[in-house]
């Protein structure tokens, strides 16, 4: 039985990929989260027996070793970070603090002897992009807020680990990623909440920024193949949808979606302002998927119909049954 630890594990991402490992009987695994933004709600069914949950903060040294002196884990994802854009902005010192958890991590997986960590980086580390698409290899980095920073000196703990104590890595480089567990700190699901509840739809100006958004399966379906087929190893490989959507048209085609009366009203830009644009390059993740990612209009009316139905409460990223926009890599056996 595979012992795979993931930090933040009652997050958005952490969490998703908690319950598709766990779904797998053949693996244990060990769920590790302060709660600063998980929630245990997000935690696996308690009706299955193959994982446990550990409230420990990455950034305490004597904390997060005490977890690996306890399960002495094979697979590490480190996926526990300060996460959301006014928090990140807000919070720059908290923001800082999360480099020590990429040391601990770092550390830790050599002492251990980890077959292999997988560390959950930022399309951020891009800044204002020199080149779009942004690519893995050569597009230059340029991280200039707090949390890009972190993300990036992060990447360069883990590739120096890599290449001093031999410790296999990978590091994916998270464009925007949604599904409906997703809160309403980021984009898709303040704007949904808002339609939803008939309050304006606040965009930030310009609101020609553009971004792109990957669903929560095809986050997750890239994953699964990574760490099950042996893929990408020692590698960064971005992970997000190509098709950009400028932020005001994301916002009219949620109204419409939704059929919401909200106005969308424009608002100042952020203190820190906006990116322009945001778009990666994915060819080493389509090489992998081999299949269309799921489109914008579709995954939107997934998170509606999923926050209808729960009256605008979260609900679980994998829905019992598996719904058909997610991928159930335990269930077709592909692995």
């Amino acid at each position: 039985m595979a012992r795979i630890l993931i930090t933040g594990g009652a997050g958005f991402i952490g969490s998703s990929l908690a319950e598709a490992l766990v779904a797998d009987q053949g693996n244990f695994v060990i769920i590790v989260d302060n709660l600063l933004t998980g929630k245990t709600e997000n935690l696996p069914s308690p009706e299955l027996k193959n994982w446990a949950f550990e409230h420990a903060n990455v950034n305490d040294y004597k904390s997060i070793e005490q977890v690996f002196k306890k399960y002495e884990p094979e697979y590490v994802f480190h996926f526990a970070a300060v996460v959301g854009v006014e928090r990140t902005l807000n919070n720059p010192l908290l923001v800082l603090e999360d480099i020590e958890g990429a040391k601990n991590i770092a550390k830790l997986c050599v002492s251990h002897r980890v077959k292999r960590v997988f560390y959950a980086s930022s399309s951020e580390v891009y800044g204002d992009p020199f080149e779009v698409p942004q690519r893995e290899e050569t597009t230059p980095i340029n991280a200039r807020l707090p949390y890009a920073a972190v993300k990036n000196i992060s990447e360069v703990i883990f590739r120096t680990y890599g290449q001093e104590f031999g410790l296999p890595y990978t590091i994916f480089r998270f464009f925007n990623t949604y599904g409906p567990r997703q809160s309403s700190d980021f984009v898709i699901s303040k704007f949904i909440q808002q339609a939803l509840t008939g309050d304006p739809i606040t965009v930030h100006s310009p609101g020609s920024q553009t971004r792109t958004f990957c669903f929560i399966s095809d986050t997750i379906e890239a994953i699964l193949k990574i760490y099950y087929q042996n893929l990408m190893v020692n590698e960064t490989i971005n992970i997000g949808n190509d098709e950009e959507i400028p932020m005001l048209k994301l916002a009219e085609t949620i109204k419409t979606i939704i059929g919401s009366n909200s106005k969308i009203v424009i608002i100042p830009p952020r203190k820190e302002g906006e990116i322009l644009r945001r778009k990666p390059d994915i060819t080493k993740m389509m090489s992998i998927l081999k299949k269309p990612l799921v489109k914008l209009e579709k995954g939107i009316t997934e998170i509606t119909r999923a926050w209808t139905e729960s009256k605008g409460r979260p609900i679980p990223a994998f829905p019992k049954p598996p719904h058909e926009l997610f991928y159930s890599v335990y269930l077709s056996g592909n692995k």
